[in-house]
């Protein structure tokens, strides 16, 4: 990826998630990545490209942040993740979630986008049922449903709380989770 195209996207996923998909133009994505307006347009060819792209940018820092200490897993792998995705709310998305946004916004005006955001709620979710098989989760479907229904509580809980008590609690309730299914 050109730096420029980094630079762009950088910009344009902190003023979407702080301003909203509709609350920022492409003149002040250009002004803030300080560059031409043609080298936006070179890389992304319209608004909801960039937004596409942006998402899909915003889902690659998500994955960093979850498999960053992937090889370095406890014995409590769920335990590790919720963590780690306190972290990420702590560090990137202290006001909730930019793809539920994104659902909600594009929901009846751009299908493309709806299907990048909810695609990547569908890999979470797949992630998490695969993770349950390898740690010997009989009914891993249920578990990972359950589990990703604790990461999203949390992630919801950062507007009403902050990021460090929600992920106290998701860590709390995810101990609680594995307890139940291990029995």
């Amino acid at each position: 990826m050109s730096e420029k195209r980094k630079q762009v996207l950088n910009v344009a996923e902190q003023l979407f998630y702080d301003y909203g998909f509709h609350g920022v133009g492409l003149k002040q994505i250009v002004k803030e990545a300080n560059v031409a307006t043609m080298t936006l347009y070179n890389h992304f060819s319209s608004k909801n490209t960039l937004v596409e792209e942006t998402i899909k940018h915003r889902e690659e820092r998500y994955w960093a942040y979850i498999r960053s200490t992937s090889g370095a897993y406890s014995n409590e792998p769920f335990v590790r993740i919720a963590q780690l995705h306190g972290a990420f709310l702590k560090e990137v998305s202290p006001q909730g979630c930019m793809f539920l946004r994104a659902i909600e916004v594009y929901q009846d005006t751009d299908s493309n986008i709806v299907y990048i955001a909810k695609n990547h709620k569908s890999k979470v979710l797949q992630y998490f049922e695969e993770l349950a098989i390898d740690n010997n989760i009989k009914d891993y479907k249920n578990f990972a449903y359950e589990f990703l229904l604790i990461i999203e509580g949390a992630t919801s809980m950062t507007q009403i709380t902050d990021s460090t008590q929600a992920t106290e609690h998701a860590v709390t309730m995810t101990k609680a989770l594995q307890s139940h299914f291990q029995t």
